[in-house]
This record gives C-alpha cells, sequence and structure tokens, in this order.
C-alpha cells in the first residue's frame, strides 16, 4: 500500500480477513452437529457491514510508529471489527432492536428461522441463542488477534489493553442500562458515550495498533488525547441520526432512543432546554412503544425549536478540532497525520 491512504482498498482487505476467518469457523461449528446452522450462518453474516474505522485507526497506530506494511498487522487489526460486531449483537439484543443496516438484527433473524421451524418459545431460544453468538465473537476476535501472525513480544505489549478494551466496553453497556430510564443528564450521557463506544471505537484500537509498533510514551499520550476525543464524537454523530437520520440510509428505526429511553446526550441536552409543559409531553413518550412517524415528527420539531441537535453539532466540532489539534502536538508522522485527519472526517462527517 502506497503512503497515500486508501480506505475502500482497506476496507476490501479486512473484509477478506473477516470472510475467510468466519466461513472457516461456521464450518466448523456446523460439523459440530448440522442444526447449528443457523447459529454458524449469524456469525457469518455478523461482521458483513461497517466502515471498518476500528481496524483502519488499528492500523494507523503501528503504521504511525513507523512500522512498515503488514498482513500479519491487517488480520490483528480486523479483530477490532469482531469485537464491534460482538458489541451490536448484544447491544440489538439489550435494547430489542429489530433493525441494523436496515436487515433484521440477530436475534429477530434467529427467531424467524425457529419459527419456521415450528419451535414452541421461538423467541425466548432466538435471544438466547444471540447471546451466545455474541460471546462466541467476542472470544473468535480475541483469536483472530492472536493468531495474526504478529511476534508473541509484539503482541504481549498489548495484553493489558486488551483486557481494558473488553472492561470498559462492558462497563459502557453496563452504565447505559443502569442509567435507562432515569432523568435525562448530558454528563452521564457523555459518560455513557466515553465507555460504551468512544474508547473502543478510537482510542483503544490506536493505542493497541501502536503498543504493537512499539509506540513510545509521548505518541501513547496523543493517541489517547486524539482517540478519546474523536471517539466522543462519532457517538454523538450517531446518536443525532438516529434520531434525525432518513431510515434508508441508516437502517435503523428513527424513534429507538425514544421508545428505549436511553441515556442519550442529545435527549438530555433537549430536557435541558425544556420547559415544565414540554418536558411533561417528553416524559409521555418516553419508553412508549407504540410511537409512530407522526411522534418522530413532533420529537424532532421540539428538538430543533430548543436548538438541541445545534449544540450537539458544536459538541461534535470541539471534539474534532481537539483531535486534529492533538496530532499536531503529539510529533505523529506526516503520512500518519494526514491518514488520521481523514479518518476524523470520515468518522464524523457522515449521513449514516
Amino acid at each position: 500500500m502506497s503512503e497515500r491512504w486508501d480506505l475502500d482498498a482497506f476496507r476490501t482487505r479486512v473484509d477478506g480477513v473477516l470472510r475467510n476467518f468466519l466461513d472457516e469457523e461456521a464450518r466448523l461449528l456446523v460439523a459440530v452437529d448440522d442444526a447449528l446452522a443457523p447459529v454458524a450462518e449469524q456469525l457469518r453474516t455478523s461482521a458483513r457491514h461497517g466502515k471498518r474505522l476500528r481496524a483502519a485507526f488499528c492500523y494507523w497506530g503501528w503504521r504511525a510508529t513507523g512500522q512498515p506494511e503488514s498482513d500479519a498487522l491487517v488480520r490483528a487489526a480486523a479483530s477490532m471489527e469482531l469485537v464491534h460486531a460482538a458489541a451490536i449483537v448484544h447491544d440489538d439484543l439489550i435494547d430489542d432492536s429489530r433493525l441494523r443496516h436496515g436487515l433484521p438484527t440477530a436475534h429477530i433473524a434467529l427467531e424467524a428461522v425457529l419459527v419456521r421451524g415450528g419451535r414452541h418459545e421461538a423467541h425466548t431460544a432466538a435471544r438466547s441463542l444471540a447471546m451466545l453468538v455474541g460471546d462466541h465473537l467476542m472470544a473468535l476476535a480475541g483469536r483472530l488477534f492472536t493468531t495474526s501472525g504478529l511476534p508473541a513480544a509484539y503482541l504481549a505489549r498489548a495484553r493489558d489493553l486488551w483486557a481494558a478494551l473488553a472492561r470498559e466496553l462492558i462497563a459502557g453497556e453496563c452504565l447505559e442500562i443502569l442509567h435507562t430510564g432515569g432523568r435525562p443528564d448530558t454528563d452521564t450521557s457523555l459518560k455513557v458515550v466515553r465507555y460504551k463506544t468512544a474508547k473502543y471505537t478510537v482510542e483503544h484500537p490506536l493505542l493497541i495498533g501502536g503498543l504493537l509498533g512499539g509506540a513510545a510514551p509521548a505518541l501513547q499520550d496523543t493517541f489517547r488525547d486524539y482517540g478519546l476525543a474523536l471517539g466522543e464524537a462519532f457517538q454523538l454523530r450517531d446518536d443525532l441520526l438516529g434520531l434525525f437520520g432518513d431510515r434508508e440510509r441508516t437502517g435503523k428505526s428513527g424513534l429507538d432512543d425514544v421508545r428505549g429511553h436511553r441515556p442519550t446526550a442529545l435527549l438530555a441536552e433537549t430536557w435541558k432546554a425544556a420547559d415544565d409543559s414540554q418536558r411533561g409531553w417528553l416524559r409521555s413518550l418516553l419508553g412508549r412503544d407504540d410511537l409512530d412517524g407522526t411522534h418522530l415528527r413532533d420529537v424532532r420539531r421540539l428538538m430543533l425549536e430548543l436548538k438541541a441537535p445545534q449544540r450537539i453539532e458544536r459538541m461534535i466540532a470541539a471534539r474534532v478540532e481537539r483531535a486534529t489539534r492533538a496530532l499536531d502536538a503529539g510529533g505523529t508522522p506526516p503520512h500518519a497525520r494526514r491518514a488520521l485527519r481523514e479518518l476524523a472526517l470520515h468518522a464524523t462527517d457522515r449521513t449514516h
């Protein structure tokens, strides 16, 4: 690969690694028993979609240390996408989301298979199977990482951070569950954002790539400053798209966060600016499962009236600026700095 960053070409490489790895794992699973075919199919499809940003951040953490192009590193970076796939399966299960990328989520797809097979209590069984698919994906992420072909001494450098990634991802998911249904609060929402998404999306992959390549402490500090700020901006953009994005492009229902009464910063900023009457109306909608397009239009109208989306946009812009400033201050090599600036735009200036 040339020094000019080609994200599309990189995605193709990562897609190939994941496809081959998961096809083989699905084959081994079905070899145990043919009845496992639907579970194997969910493994195959779980990581089929995505911008491969997490793998890209890991790759550029490695390249920023002066390390050369490496197929083994690309395999290690691809494991970050399996962490994401596991998190998505679990997140959709917890939220009871029905769509992801415009397709049925894992537990919904498995339920359809079980219903066709005449299985009693298909709903409960499908949720249990999806939970196990998510668990297996996380285990497979570790296996792909450790069998990537990188020297054992390199992999050992990232061992503690890999453990922190898993711990903090679980902590963030637990915090969201614990705060769901509570009084909207921006600081609480940002803490959920930080641990549930920001760290494992940017900071941890970037640092893992850097540690694999032997990053100096100063460069690690740069990665932390860039990664956390950009990761938060990424999720804030996701929250905006969740409510204001085009469902045909996002592949998700715009009312999911309202139905789930989830602790998003967008809802918290709306709540903070609302008067008692507006809060009462919002309270009457939060957590309801019978909301429709009319409710979505009304919620959007209120948020725009209170300028909540504009405040979230300013929060995104401030974090992107902080991230790019960190690159300038940290002695990041020019080719890595260019790529990481481009990735910052891909992560935050998006429509789905």
